[in-house]
């Protein structure tokens, strides 16, 4: 017979993570849409595809637990706590998240929570906003002969000296994800490390929505461009001779999607 201490901690309760992709339903994955349809729970917030949960989660306890910049109405903690406290109760509990649960998403911190507590826990991979919100304006992140690597980077805190010197003596693209309110930290320090100011910079917002919007300034103009268009999160920031590669910057979502790479 188990002690007090042995007994399992859940009776038949589970969390999945699931990366939401850029926010629309049709890049969620095969495997993410079968986790919905089995929830009891679904956690979520706004850069995931929670628009359609209602038909996506059926039955499904619907919590927005989203952040925005600068506001947490529910903190990490808050979260872990009720992702912990609904599983206890045996339910299947679904964390949706924007982009991929391991790039900037917090989700290597849930895993450790679950595991602590002896919830299983799996992940579902999702589309990383760091390379779909590019494409999804024309601009390939990679291109032979401009760019053969690409770092991702949180804007969310300002960089070090020795980052943006390690950043600028790399080459290839850097994109910036959650960089609009860091950006005249991000523009200043790559200067100063040697970047140069002419240096094509592309913001995109909202990528995948109908607001999609992309802003194409330099990395000496960036700040002053991104204030004179009202740029606003969430957006990702891209920095590198690629942004060349997209002739078209005014182009409405469908055309780009529907357009090979770099049509004009």
């Amino acid at each position: 017979m188990l002690t007090a201490s042995e007994e399992p901690a859940t009776t038949g309760g589970r969390v999945t993570l699931i990366g939401g992709g850029p926010g629309v339903e049709d890049l969620l994955t095969v495997r993410a849409k079968q986790a919905l349809r089995e929830a009891d729970v679904v956690l979520y917030d706004r850069l995931g595809p929670y628009r359609t949960l209602p038909q996506l989660a059926p039955g499904a306890e619907l919590i927005d637990v989203g952040k925005t910049p600068g506001h947490h109405p529910v903190s990490q903690a808050e979260i872990e706590k009720l992702m912990v406290a609904k599983a206890r109760e045996g339910k299947h509990v679904v964390r949706l998240k924007g982009g991929d649960p391991f790039v900037f998403g917090r989700g290597g911190e849930e895993v450790n929570t679950c595991l602590a507590e002896g919830i299983p826990v799996t992940t579902v991979p999702g589309i990383s906003s760091s390379i779909a919100v590019p494409a999804a304006a024309g601009i390939p992140v990679t291109y032979r002969g401009v760019a053969h690597a690409f770092t991702v980077i949180s804007g969310h805190q300002p960089l070090t000296d020795t980052e943006f010197e390690a950043l600028a003596k790399l080459g290839g693209t850097i994109v910036v994800l959650m960089g609009i309110g860091t950006l005249p930290q991000l523009t200043s320090g790559l200067r100063k490390a040697g970047l140069a100011s002419s240096v094509p910079v592309a913001i995109v917002e909202k990528g995948y929505s109908p607001e999609q919007r992309t802003t194409v300034t330099t990395l000496g103009d960036a700040v002053t461009a991104a204030g004179r268009a009202r740029c606003a999160s969430p957006a990702v920031v891209v920095i590198g001779e690629v942004v060349r590669q997209h002739r078209d910057f005014s182009a409405t979502l469908e055309h780009v999607l529907a357009q090979p790479l770099g049509a004009s």
